[in-house]
């Protein structure tokens, strides 16, 4: 898997049920992750297994995030399909503790990176709910493009997408 400065990442096993069920029951965590509808213990072992299934069908899928400082798991992040639309999507989410330093858009841009320059990829989306302004945020820093608001996961959603070319030409 891959590793940033401060994160390394892992792929998520049936034994880290029981984390992602804590992480996701802060209501402020999961207020953008859908809610409860979404983040419920029965819910979230659907979407772990959805993310497993991710790594035999694409090679990549949404990871544990690794603090490196401490070892401590503190979200989740990585690619996969964005439901049925035909398009990759990276996404992230950690502990309300870790929010405001910059950990979204790092594991973000560690993905992306992933998705052109190993996975292949000519062009990533992002969807983020109307409302949350930190994760639109850390797509535009990215330079990710605001394409239109889409239902989503059953939320209005604002859609991003960058392609290989748009994403290398706006770094470094």
């Amino acid at each position: 898997m891959i590793e940033t400065e401060r994160l390394k990442f892992r792929r998520l096993t049936f034994d880290d049920l029981p984390l992602l069920i804590e992480q996701r029951s802060d209501p402020e965590v999961n207020k953008y992750l859908g809610g409860t509808r979404l983040q419920n213990p029965e819910a979230i072992e659907k979407r772990l297994k959805f993310y497993i299934s991710c790594y035999e069908k694409f090679g990549f899928g949404n990871c544990v995030m690794i603090w490196k400082e401490d070892g401590r798991v503190i979200g989740t992040a990585g690619l996969q399909p964005l439901e049925d639309s035909g398009e990759i999507e990276v996404g992230y989410s950690m502990i309300k503790e870790f929010w405001g330093r910059g950990i979204g858009t790092e594991a973000a841009r560690g993905w992306l990176e992933y998705g052109f320059n190993v996975a292949g990829l000519e062009r990533i989306v992002a969807v983020a709910m109307v409302g949350n302004a930190a994760s639109r945020r850390i797509m535009e820093k990215l330079g990710m493009r605001f394409e239109k608001d889409e239902m989503h996961y059953d939320e209005l959603c604002a859609y991003y997408g960058v392609s290989k070319q748009e994403f290398f030409a706006r770094q470094y």
